[in-house]
């Protein structure tokens, strides 16, 4: 069994890359559901100077959450999906400077609070992704 698991250890991390996505993306359709709402609406807001208004802002971010995680499931469209993963993932970090006083303890400076323990995990999703971004192979490479 673990050998086959080792075998398929790629395809794996791409399906919970893809579970991931289309969960935290689906709770963005609710309103109240999703634990990140004011700090993606917040952090948004700043990012696009209030331009646009928060319910359509972070309706966007769900439907560009969810078409990745539906397409990295289905396998579609793979290399763009995982560059429009890693531009999402860029922007969760936004907040540890935008918004520093809502992830770090500002007694202690390198103490995250829960939101910046949430922000941060996303390294592990960054290097996951960056892990199963498709190689173009390497001109003369017989491979």
């Amino acid at each position: 069994m673990i050998q086959s698991l080792l075998r398929h250890r790629h395809r794996l991390l791409v399906i919970s890359l893809g579970i991931v996505y289309l969960w935290f993306g689906t709770l963005k359709f609710f309103s109240g559901l999703s634990p990140a709402e004011d700090l993606a609406k917040d952090t948004i807001r700043i990012l696009t100077f209030g331009l646009i208004p928060d319910q359509i802002s972070f309706c966007l971010l769900a439907i560009w959450e969810v078409t990745i995680g539906v397409l990295l499931l289905l396998n579609k469209r793979f290399k763009v999906i995982v560059i429009l993963a890693l531009v999402h993932i860029l922007f969760t970090f936004t907040p540890l400077f935008l918004l520093p006083a809502v992830s770090f303890n500002m007694e202690h400076m390198y103490s995250l609070t829960l939101v910046g323990q949430y922000i941060i995990k996303n390294v592990v999703l960054f290097s996951a992704l960056l892990y199963v971004y498709p190689e173009a192979p390497i001109a003369g490479d017989k491979r």
